[in-house]
């Protein structure tokens, strides 16, 4: 059985350096401009280094009190339909947008996937991150939410004291009850789960705690954990929003916004234990905020390019500025 277990989970993971080894598949990397009321934005790059903007909107959102469209994050799963969540609100919403897509181009009618209405006291919902565990052949659904009074206070006040919970759905018409990801013992947001092996996981977390604001990683034996002993940060402070990317080596890059030197960083790295600053190698275009980066066949990125209208080229932001 183990073996069995190690052959389906290893088979996406391999498949996926072969392709992108081929240039058979390109990264999308998901975006949102400020002040987050336009809708969904793609980036693209062939190598994970040098992104280009297709410059258009390709979904605009319409759910939420708020309507408003942040953290957009895709998983496509192995039927190839793309899966897409984010964040409706700063305050007051207790779910996150649901779509789908075949191409990236027509999208399904949107829905508020509402998961905290069990804790009414919720203040948010922020930064649902989604991504597909071969493994149990489900989605997980991981975000930020602060309920007031529920963990020790520490040095964010009660209305910013961040914990992790998640959802998990096989079909995407119903999900199981949110359950409590990780608590760290401190205020944590902007989590991503990264599949290396079997019972093989990491998590990259950002800690929201004055004055760190920098972001972390853990090991775990599933996608649900348990991710104890998280590390020391590997960022400077005032950054968040991770990604990461698998590069045909067995090379992850991380990508985050440094959001108060208004630029992106990135870090390489082969075991999450040591990194290098490569920001200096990447261009990411402007304006770019907090996305997810997934893999795409470049047959869909010809259907994108064929659907979006001539831009002129943007100005990029990069780790050397």
């Amino acid at each position: 059985m183990l073996k069995t277990n190690a052959v389906r989970f290893l088979a996406p993971l391999l498949g996926a350096a072969l392709l992108t080894a081929c240039s058979l598949d390109v990264y999308m990397f998901t975006s949102f401009h400020e002040p987050a009321n336009e809708g969904l934005r793609l980036l693209y790059s062939y190598d994970g280094y040098k992104w280009q903007d297709l410059n258009r909107i390709f979904l605009t959102p319409q759910v939420g009190p708020s309507k408003i469209m942040r953290d957009p994050s895709i998983a496509r799963g192995p039927d190839g339909t793309y899966h897409l969540v984010w964040t409706s609100g700063w305050k007051g919403d207790k779910g996150f947008g649901y779509a789908s897509s075949k191409d990236l181009v027509h999208w399904s009618q949107q829905r508020f996937i509402d998961v905290m209405s069990h804790e009414p006291t919720t203040v948010n919902v922020w930064a649902p991150e989604i991504f597909y565990d071969a493994p149990t052949q489900q989605y997980l659904i991981v975000w930020a939410s602060t309920i007031p009074f529920r963990f020790p206070k520490g040095v964010e006040d009660e209305d910013n004291n961040h914990r992790l919970y998640y959802t998990t759905t096989k079909d995407f018409q119903t999900f199981s009850p949110a359950k409590l990801f990780l608590d760290p013992g401190w205020s944590a947001i902007d989590a991503v789960v990264v599949p290396r092996g079997p019972q093989d996981y990491v998590l990259v977390v950002k800690d929201n705690t004055r004055p760190m604001r920098n972001i972390k990683v853990a090991f775990g034996p599933s996608a649900l954990g348990p991710f104890p002993n998280v590390s020391e940060p590997f960022t400077g402070n005032f950054t968040e929003g991770p990604s990461v990317l698998a590069l045909p080596n067995k090379e992850w890059l991380i990508y985050y916004d440094a959001y108060k030197e208004k630029r992106y960083g990135v870090m390489k790295t082969a075991d999450f234990k040591t990194f290098t600053d490569v920001s200096n190698q990447t261009s990411v275009p402007q304006g770019h905020k907090h996305g997810t980066v997934f893999m795409a066949p470049r047959k869909t990125l010809k259907h994108l390019l064929r659907s979006a209208p001539a831009a002129p080229a943007t100005t990029t932001t990069s780790g050397n500025q």
